[in-house]
């Protein structure tokens, strides 16, 4: 272990499964990038794990389990003293912010928000109740009080930066830009993967644990597929994800070809078996992984412009976003049969890979920022000044309501 290296503490929400999610893979990104910069690293979680939960041990990272609502986590602060502190959700900056502000003061802190919680939950009771989208609810008092608390939060999608700037008045200066960090494609991976005539079937791939991943599977079975077998009666629809419950399983049906596989192991080398992912995602927010993975692997996608959203900037997706329905559909057919069409899709996604997801694109930049905030950290702090408010008064009614909670399980 370096000993001149600086100390991070990530606080997880949970232990991350890259296998599982998004949001998994998200976090081994983050912990990769500042690994790279030589960083100390404590990954620490009051959560259980799972057989699927990833072993930082193995990468250098040390392992922390803590208790929510106990002092011993404010004396685990206290030997560890990072210099960085970053919370995984900003549920996780409600419960562990206020003790990190008395036991270090002086450590940077940063929130991932791995999606906006208050856009993704919008969305969602937008599209259940047929009503104009409101971003004004209490998920969103909390969500933005806690990026204003922190002194910078990681935003995984251009669209929603611009809402925290638009909408919520957020300063630039308190949120970044930081997308999913991946390896760029070139010729070597291009050769490995799986040519148009070896591939079959069509695919969906989603951790059922996250709501919108569940609603789209129903839309699979009860809009698109219907529509889509008559035309393609040789194809099947695979679909995979992590954790499905039993009313997910029981949309299985063998004779429409409309299979429930489960958790995929090896989500890309999945995706890449398969001719084309559908995704016609009715709600949600930030970036999709299940996207980035098909790109990967030279498998084009269709999708709805949600699905999409602040993926492609100004380039062509690697496929169609189509949101009325029979166009979906046609194009699904399109890109299944049309080999050129295929291709064409395939070239689009690395385009989109290399240009906007390359990780040497933003590690440099984003690490550099990170050192000038600490090194200029009393100044980041005197220009939120509402941030300081919230810290002076969430502090002492989080505080309190937390020692309740600890004095109360003591008894």
């Amino acid at each position: 272990m370096n000993k001149g290296a600086k100390k991070l503490l990530i606080i997880g929400l949970v232990w991350p499964e890259p296998t599982s999610s998004a949001a998994g893979t998200r976090m081994i990104q983050l912990v990769n990038l500042f690994l790279s910069k030589n960083y100390q690293i404590t990954f620490a979680s009051a959560a259980s794990k799972s057989d699927f939960s990833y072993n930082f041990n193995g990468i250098g990272v040390s392992e922390q389990e803590i208790e929510l609502n106990n002092e011993s986590f404010n004396a685990f602060l206290r030997e560890l003293h990072p210099e960085i502190v970053l919370f995984d959700r900003f549920m996780i900056e409600e419960q562990y912010g206020w003790r990190v502000q008395h036991e270090c003061p002086h450590a940077l802190r940063i929130l991932d928000t791995e999606d906006l919680h208050l856009l993704r939950s919008a969305r969602e009771l937008s599209d259940k109740k047929k009503q104009a989208l409101d971003l004004f609810s209490d998920t969103a008092k909390r969500e933005v009080a806690s990026i204003l608390r922190c002194d910078l939060s990681l935003i995984i999608s251009e669209t929603e930066m611009d809402i925290l700037t638009t909408d919520f008045k957020i300063d630039r200066s308190l949120i970044y830009y930081l997308p999913f960090l991946e390896e760029e494609i070139n010729t070597d991976t291009i050769k490995n993967w799986i040519p148009f005539e070896d591939r079959s079937d069509f695919i969906f791939i989603g951790n059922f644990l996250h709501e919108p991943n569940w609603n789209t599977v129903q839309f699979l079975k009860t809009k698109i597929w219907p529509i889509l077998r008559k035309k393609l009666p040789g194809a099947r629809l695979n679909i995979y994800g992590a954790y499905p419950s039993q009313k997910v399983l029981q949309l299985a049906n063998k004779a429409e070809k409309f299979m429930i596989k489960g958790r995929a192991l090896y989500a890309k080398e999945t995706i890449s078996k398969h001719k084309v992912l559908l995704a016609p995602i009715q709600f949600g927010a930030g970036v999709k992984g299940k996207f980035i993975d098909a790109m990967q692997t030279g498998t084009p996608s269709v999708t709805t412009s949600i699905g999409a959203e602040a993926m492609k900037g100004n380039l062509e997706w690697n496929g169609y976003v189509e949101d009325n329905l029979d166009e979906f559909i046609d194009k699904a057919v399109e890109l299944y049969q049309d080999k050129n069409s295929w291709q064409i899709a395939q070239q689009h996604g690395i385009q989109i890979i290399n240009q906007r997801y390359s990780a040497k694109h933003f590690i440099d930049h984003f690490t550099s920022e990170v050192e000038r905030l600490i090194s200029g950290l009393i100044k980041h702090r005197q220009d939120n000044f509402f941030g300081q408010i919230l810290n002076h008064h969430t502090a002492q009614s989080t505080k309190y309501m937390s020692l309740w909670i600890e004095e109360k399980n003591r008894k």
